[in-house]
């Protein structure tokens, strides 16, 4: 069996004296591992770090076998958002998180959402509320959506600053208010179409929503917790924002 695709690097880990284990994010075949002979060659290292956008062709005997992977580089990221620390940790966040999705299940939409995302991260003042709205979408894709449209308990599209915990579903001011300290905060700059700016605050308040329910919908239930990257990231905004403020 063989097809070819496009994709971008997730992970790489050694296998054998020369050989790694490559985990790709493809266009049409999702989530997919293979074998790269020589993956561990100076030649192949810097084609294998995450973020990287690669050509991919995958062969194997039969469907359910691991596979050998030919890869050849298209756009290398990684070597440039080394240089910064912030971008870096954007980078290797996204990619743990779409460590959630399923094996071999394609989602094109996705993977065009998580290539743009990539190619926001040298935009500091862009990227960290990217990166939210693209862990809305994987929410979405996966079939655990918020809606963020109209009030739970009212109906109303009005003064929605609140998400419940429990279902998912925005909450108005006045709903929320008296169940404040438990509810999540709902930034501006997910509510409908607006186009408003996305503070340091707004950012951390979308993070802490769509980690909930990241948790609590596909990475609690498998691994217990989110990905140790994903907190890193929130470690370096939390970082970042402090020294601007």
């Amino acid at each position: 069996m063989e097809w070819r695709d496009q994709g971008v690097v997730l992970s790489a880990k050694l296998h054998g004296e020369s050989s790694a284990i490559v985990e790709l994010f493809t266009a049409e075949h999702g989530r997919h591992a293979g074998l790269v002979r020589g993956g561990a060659s100076r030649r192949m290292k810097p084609v294998l770090q995450p973020g990287n956008s690669v050509s991919v062709t995958w062969r194997a005997r039969l469907p359910e076998h691991l596979g050998n992977f030919s890869i050849d580089l298209d756009r290398a990221r990684a070597g440039v958002l080394m240089e910064d620390p912030l971008s870096l940790a954007g980078l290797t966040g996204a990619c743990a998180v779409v460590s959630a999705l399923p094996e071999r299940e394609d989602h094109p939409a996705l993977y065009e959402a998580f290539t743009i995302l990539l190619d926001t991260l040298e935009e500091p003042d862009v990227w960290p509320a990217v990166f939210v709205r693209f862990e809305l979408g994987l929410l979405q894709e996966l079939g655990f959506g918020l809606d963020l449209t109209q009030c739970a308990a009212t109906g109303s599209s009005e003064n929605l600053i609140y998400v419940s915990p429990k279902t998912g579903r925005a909450v108005s001011r006045e709903a929320g208010e008296p169940y404040e300290k438990r509810l999540y905060r709902l930034p501006a700059f997910l509510v409908g179409g607006r186009i408003t700016a996305a503070e340091p605050k707004d950012v951390a308040d979308g993070l802490r929503l769509t980690g909930h329910f990241l948790e609590r919908h596909l990475f609690g239930p498998f691994h217990g917790r989110l990905p140790d990257a994903r907190y890193r990231l929130i470690e370096r905004l939390s970082m970042a924002s402090s020294r601007t403020s």
